[in-house]
């Protein structure tokens, strides 16, 4: 499998694309996107689902931090989304087939499916569809396994991966049930996903169950989030590659 995968990891990946605020770059916009193919990165990105099923180009669930407006996602349409300017930079929300077409094959790119962990994979599904249908370098990963299962069915050629860490308390974890909040630090959750790669926290590496994947199921390790050159090194001790923010590697 690893050299199959070689794509996925040939250069460090720009976690939400090459962002910074300081010169109008804010993650998961098309300028931050520009930004790492003109540097030969790969790019990282989250989606969210509309309330009609789109999959959209942003981190939160909710709208607020990076743009005006408080109300969740997946209680407005795509249109709607389209629309919904970014507070500084003055981009508008993409939608993953417009991220597709804007990429065009010229970088790798990593798709973080969100999840609410209530086993609606709409998201998934949309996902596989739209992805099934481009012809660049391209994989999804979610820390929800039910969201890689289901893409997995929907599009079985896709190369699918699993994001562990070991868990402290947040937000996004603490929305997972119980046994998926402290398994998937011993990737549990790759037994329901049979991911093709893992994303694991770097801050928990080295750890036994990613080194496990990499060295006897020969899968390959990506480490996030890299934020300066001495964590890139610690990071590659055990890892293949990195997914990066606020430096160049």
């Amino acid at each position: 499998m690893r050299t199959s995968l070689d794509w996925l990891i040939a250069r460090p990946i720009a976690h939400r694309g090459l962002h910074d605020a300081a010169r109008g770059l804010i993650e998961n916009t098309a300028g931050a996107v520009r930004a790492a193919i003109t540097a030969g990165y790969g790019i990282e990105v989250d989606v969210q689902i509309s309330g009609d099923g789109e999959a959209m180009v942003y981190h939160d669930a909710a709208l607020g931090r990076l743009t005006e407006g408080d109300t969740r996602l997946d209680r407005l349409s795509a249109a709607e989304l389209k629309h919904v300017l970014f507070r500084d930079g003055g981009e508008r929300i993409m939608t993953l087939g417009e991220l597709c077409e804007l990429v065009a094959g010229r970088a790798t790119m990593l798709i973080e499916i969100k999840s609410r962990f209530d086993g609606d994979v709409r998201l998934a599904t949309r996902v596989a569809k739209i992805l099934t249908g481009y012809a660049g370098p391209a994989a999804p990963m979610s820390f929800d396994p039910w969201q890689i299962k289901a893409l997995r069915h929907k599009a079985p050629k896709l190369v699918c991966g699993i994001i562990a860490a070991k868990y402290r308390p947040h937000p996004y974890w603490d929305l997972m049930p119980g046994w998926m909040r402290h398994g998937m630090g011993n990737l549990l959750t790759g037994v329901i996903a049979r991911p093709h790669f893992v994303a694991y926290a770097a801050a928990d590496l080295p750890a036994l169950a990613p080194a496990a994947a990499h060295r006897l199921l020969d899968l390959p390790l990506l480490a996030w989030t890299i934020r300066d050159e001495g964590e890139r090194r610690r990071a590659l001790r055990s890892a293949d590659q990195i997914i990066f923010e606020g430096f160049l590697p």
